[in-house]
C-alpha cells in the first residue's frame, strides 16, 4: 500500500471487532470519509487504556509505557515500543494483539492527511493526560483506602477527559469531512457533542460504582456523598442503598440531561447524515434505557454492572431505522424512551 494512502478500515477491522464489541457496530455503519481514523484514534485509546489498566505491572512502569506511546502518538519521539511484557499480561486475546500490533497502528496514524492527524493527536493528548492523572490519583487506592473524587468540577473534568474530549474530536471530524458547508452554530453544536460525551461515560461510572469502590476508587464526588451525610465506606455496603439513592439521583438526572443535550446535537446534524445520526441515536437511546435500569435496580448490591438486553438493543436499533424518515416521530424518540416503560 502506498504510504500516501490512508490505511483503510478493513485492515483493522478483526481487532477493532475484538477490543470494542458495542463501538465497533457503531464505527461499521459511519460514512467511509471517516471510519478509518474514528477506528484507528479507538484503537490507539484503547492501547493506552489497556497499559493504563494492567494492574499487575508497576504503577511506575506503567507510566513509563504509557508516556513511550504518548510521545510516539505525538510524533515527538521515534523510541521503538516494546510492549512484550504488557501484552503477555492480558487475558483478552484482542488486547494482547492490539499491544502487539501498536506499532502497525502508529503506521496508519501517519498515513492520514496533516489535519486528520493532528485532530487525533490532540483528542489523544487529552484521553492520556486523564490517563496519567488517574495513574497517579489511585496510585495505593484498595478496599481498605477508598480514593475518592472531591468535588464535581473534578468529576466533570474527569468525563471530558475520558469522553468529553471524543465528542469534541467526533464533532470536528465530522464536520471537516461530512458537512464542511453546513451553516451550523457551530457553539452549540460542540458544546452539545462534548456534553454528549460526557453523558456516556458518566453512565459508565453509575453503573460501575461497587464495582470501582472495592477498587479503591470512588468517581461519585466526596463532597455531594457529604451532601447527603454520606462518608466513602458506607458504599461499600448494600445497607446504605437508601440512603445512596438521592446522592445517586443527582447524577443520574445529570446523566440524563447530557444525554438530551446530546439528543440536540444529534438533531443539529443535517438531515443527510443519516448514519451519522443513527450511530449517535443509538448510544443515546441505550443510555436513556440503562438509565431506567439503574433508577430501579439496587445498585450498591449489584454483581455485574447493569445494562439492558441485546433483545433491547436491537428494538432500539430497528425503531430508530423505522422512524428515521418520520421527522416527528424521529424526534420524539428520546423523549418516548426516558418514560418508563409500562408492564
Amino acid at each position: 500500500m502506498p504510504d500516501n494512502l490512508p490505511i483503510p478500515f478493513p485492515v483493522f477491522a478483526a481487532l477493532l471487532r475484538d477490543v470494542s464489541r458495542s463501538f465497533y457496530l457503531t464505527l461499521r455503519v459511519l460514512p467511509g470519509k471517516i471510519r478509518s481514523q474514528m477506528g484507528l484514534a479507538y484503537l490507539l485509546a484503547r492501547a493506552t487504556d489497556t497499559i493504563a489498566d494492567t494492574e499487575i505491572i508497576a504503577l511506575d512502569r506503567r507510566l513509563a509505557a504509557l508516556e513511550v506511546l504518548r510521545q510516539r502518538i505525538l510524533g515527538t519521539t521515534q523510541t521503538p515500543l516494546d510492549f512484550g511484557e504488557l501484552a503477555q499480561q492480558q487475558g483478552s486475546p484482542g488486547e494482547r494483539m492490539l499491544l502487539e500490533r501498536s506499532e502497525e497502528i502508529l503506521r496508519g496514524l501517519a498515513s492520514f492527511s496533516a489535519a486528520d492527524q493532528k485532530r487525533i493527536r490532540a483528542v489523544l493528548e487529552i484521553i492520556t493526560g486523564g490517563q496519567e492523572l488517574d495513574l497517579n490519583r489511585f496510585g495505593g487506592a484498595s478496599e481498605q483506602r477508598i480514593v475518592p473524587l472531591k468535588t464535581d468540577a473534578e468529576l466533570d473534568d474527569y468525563t471530558y477527559r475520558v469522553a468529553g474530549c471524543v465528542g469534541e474530536f467526533w464533532t470536528k471530524m465530522c464536520r471537516a469531512h461530512l458537512f464542511p458547508k453546513a451553516s451550523l452554530d457551530d457553539s452549540s453544536f460542540l458544546a452539545n457533542g462534548i456534553r454528549f460525551g460526557k453523558g456516556l461515560q458518566l453512565i459508565n461510572i453509575l453503573r460501575d460504582v461497587p464495582a470501582d469502590v472495592r477498587r479503591g476508587r470512588c468517581y461519585v464526588p466526596e463532597e455531594l456523598l457529604a451532601r447527603h451525610g454520606l462518608i466513602l465506606t458506607d458504599l461499600l455496603s448494600a445497607s446504605n442503598e437508601a440512603r445512596f439513592r438521592p446522592a445517586y439521583a443527582v447524577l443520574l438526572q445529570r446523566a440524563e440531561d447530557h444525554l438530551e443535550a446530546g439528543w440536540l446535537y444529534t438533531n443539529m446534524l443535517p438531515r443527510r447524515c443519516a448514519r451519522v445520526r443513527l450511530a449517535c441515536a443509538w448510544a443515546i437511546l441505550i443510555g436513556v434505557k440503562t438509565l431506567q435500569k439503574l433508577r430501579s435496580s439496587p445498585v450498591l448490591e449489584a454483581r455485574q454492572p447493569i445494562k439492558i438486553s441485546r433483545a433491547e438493543v436491537r428494538r432500539l436499533v430497528w425503531r430508530s431505522v423505522l422512524y428515521y424518515p418520520i421527522t416527528p416521530a424521529w424526534k420524539n424518540l428520546f423523549y418516548s424512551a426516558r418514560r418508563p416503560s409500562q408492564s
